[in-house]
């Protein structure tokens, strides 16, 4: 069996989940991790007992032994130059999304791992959840036939929202409904998005943060299929990281109708009162198992890399989502329908208004 290197680049929710599964696989023979904050550094040190516990990201990537590496760190303006310094060290990478802040960053971090043969893919861990797979597969043996619409509905916690927020002015529809555009964009899969329409509501976040609170976005796919995606981050503060989603797919020979609310675990103390356990997006250890895709996520790169397998989520589907949710926040500041593919500057006003909503 051949083992490989992992480094993981800032180790705070997730970049933790990653290492814990990382120092927990048999497919990783050393692991490294570098985190600016000394606590959270010490921390998960004594997680997973790295060969290096480094402050210094390049450290990572000078280190000819190291294959593979995931990047997890805030905000997200580091996004592109860590994994550009990381690909053009012959790194393979995963990415938290999102790829990039620009759709020419995003195609030049595309061109460097392309160029280089380099597996490079992006953490939209949603693809991961047993719900998720159960639609694709059911769309692609024919059980619902042909796809008729979509509709997606995604809400989190504001103590999320204002963690989210207070790091970077980026909308709800880059930073939550761009899994489920993702999704919804993989499961129907080879079609194609060309329009794009949004509303957003500003009420709670914005004199805060100057960020929307919700979206509300309508997609059009290239043979009339109507994807609707409504993502925010102001539910009242509950679980830490409360996640409530619900989906349904619609087909012209079935529907395929899901509540991922996380209703169906309760638990209600004296101290705290109800609460909803296992509801965070990308889940959490519970003893022996793990409930939540980001483990599994993290695993499949780790075999991706070492085994030499594809990755799920390609930077070009990646991509197709970012420019989605760029549409979506351009529509929402103009109030009008916003054609694909963004070309010229209609691509730079929809990056400002991504950073406005």
């Amino acid at each position: 069996m051949r083992q490989i290197d992992v480094g993981v680049i800032g180790t705070g929710w997730c970049g933790g989940i990653r290492a814990v599964t990382a120092a927990n696989s048999p497919l990783v023979r050393n692991l490294s991790i570098a985190e600016t904050n000394a606590d959270r550094l010490a921390e998960v040190t004594a997680l997973t007992n790295p060969l290096v516990a480094t402050s210094d990201f390049e450290e990572i990537l000078t280190d000819p032994d190291i294959e593979a590496v995931m990047i997890s760190a805030t905000p997200e303006t580091t996004h592109h130059p860590m994994t550009k310094a990381a690909l053009e060290a012959g790194k393979h990478v995963l990415l938290e999304k999102p790829m990039a802040l620009t759709l020419e960053e995003a195609d030049e971090l595309i061109e460097i791992a392309a160029q280089k043969g380099l597996k490079f893919t992006i953490g939209y861990s949603q693809r991961f959840n047993s719900k998720q797979a159960l639609v694709k597969r059911s769309l692609r043996d024919g059980t619902l036939g042909e796809p008729v619409s979509v509709l997606i509905s995604r809400h989190i916690t504001r103590n999320l929202g204002d963690k989210i927020s207070g790091r970077i002015k980026l909308s709800p529809a880059a930073m939550e409904a761009t899994h489920d555009i993702d999704f919804a964009l993989w499961a129907l899969e080879p079609r194609k998005p060309i329009r794009v329409y949004a509303q957003a509501a500003e009420i709670v976040q914005k004199p805060k943060y100057g960020v929307a609170d919700c979206m509300s976005i309508v997609i059009t796919m290239d043979d009339g299929v109507v994807v609707t995606i409504g993502a925010g981050w102001i539910l009242p503060p509950g679980y830490p990281n409360f996640s409530s989603t619900w989906m349904e797919f619609i087909g012209s020979e079935g529907a395929l109708l899901m509540d991922d609310s996380h209703k169906d675990i309760v638990m209600n103390t004296m101290s705290d009162g109800v609460v909803f356990p296992l509801s965070t997006m990308p889940g959490e250890p519970v003893d022996h198992v793990y409930a939540g895709p980001m483990e599994r996520e993290t695993t499949h790169f780790i075999e991706a890399v070492a085994l030499d397998r594809p990755v799920m989520v390609t930077p070009v589907q990646a991509r197709s989502a970012m420019e989605v949710y760029m549409a979506a926040d351009l529509s929402a500041e103009r109030n009008q329908v916003v054609d694909l593919p963004l070309v010229g500057a209609e691509a730079e006003q929809a990056l400002a208004a991504s950073v406005r909503m």
